[in-house]
């Protein structure tokens, strides 16, 4: 087990993806018009288109009844820490149905440098010598171990004879006989003391301005070596994706012209 970090509860105003995974819920949010940016499906993969100079956010939501942990790569990087990203690195844990939305990259547990669209050549992963995954947002989710419970033996009955019972007299110099309320009570003071147009340069996501994001440490222990569930999405500018041919050219409407043909025609003969 390692040390993780437990995201705070956000609650969430707006509907969920419709690309939801079967555990977490994925989508990006542009922190400065308040939308949550519509995916396109092409060549088996999704994509958004994000306005340079926005800040945007990750929005994730663990749709399981359990905990889950979520390493978060942007850029091909490690959003907690910053090191190339790998599927077996740290990152943020969920509570059961638990939603958040993590804005920067994470400076310690209560600063984030804020994401924001902007150039491939100003993104961070350009700036640290890492530009060949610039463009894609992905996830990596692993379910949490749960210890299975102690395998039952059968115990053998003595076959000497039970002793008598005491009499009633015997029982009120005695003492009445002990009950569970003392372990049940220890029990519950355990539970308490446990831890809770034209092609332009490629879009990247920078280094932004910092901000205050508190989390706490938490452990978590993999259910399994790989991922349960990896989601990702890609991104670039409008019109890169237009010129691409991932969203589809707008149409103009039309509009009656006065003077669609410079000659009369022939009416058409019946």
């Amino acid at each position: 087990m390692r040390n993780l970090l437990c995201a705070a509860l956000i609650t969430l105003a707006t509907a969920l993806p419709a690309h939801a995974g079967n555990l977490l819920d994925l989508a990006v949010v542009d922190r400065d018009d308040g939308r949550t940016l519509p995916t396109y499906a092409a060549g088996g993969k999704l994509y958004v288109a994000g306005t340079p100079g926005h800040r945007y956010a990750v929005r994730m939501a663990n749709r399981s009844s359990g905990r889950i942990l979520v390493v978060l790569s942007v850029d091909g990087v490690n959003a907690v820490s910053g090191q190339t990203a790998d599927v077996s690195q740290t990152g943020y844990v969920l509570d059961p149905w638990q939603s958040t939305e993590i804005n920067g990259w994470r400076k310690s547990l209560d600063e984030i440098a804020q994401f924001n669209f902007t150039a491939l050549s100003d993104s961070y992963a350009a700036a640290t010598g890492r530009p060949a995954n610039v463009g894609v947002i992905g996830v990596a989710v692993f379910n949490e171990r749960v210890p299975m419970p102690p395998k039952y033996v059968p115990e053998v009955a003595d076959a000497r004879p039970l002793p008598a019972p005491p009499s009633a007299a015997g029982a009120s110099r005695e003492g009445a006989p002990t009950t569970s309320a003392a372990p049940a009570a220890s029990a519950a003071q355990d539970m308490a003391r446990a831890p809770a147009p034209r092609k332009a340069e490629r879009l990247g996501t920078g280094h932004g301005e910092r901000e205050y994001a508190h989390v706490d440490r938490t452990t978590f222990e993999r259910a399994t070596r790989d991922p349960a569930e990896t989601i990702s999405i890609w991104y670039d500018s409008q019109a890169n994706l237009v010129a691409r041919g991932i969203i589809p050219r707008p149409r103009k409407p039309h509009e009656p012209q006065a003077f669609p043909n410079s000659f009369v025609p022939d009416p058409p003969r019946h």
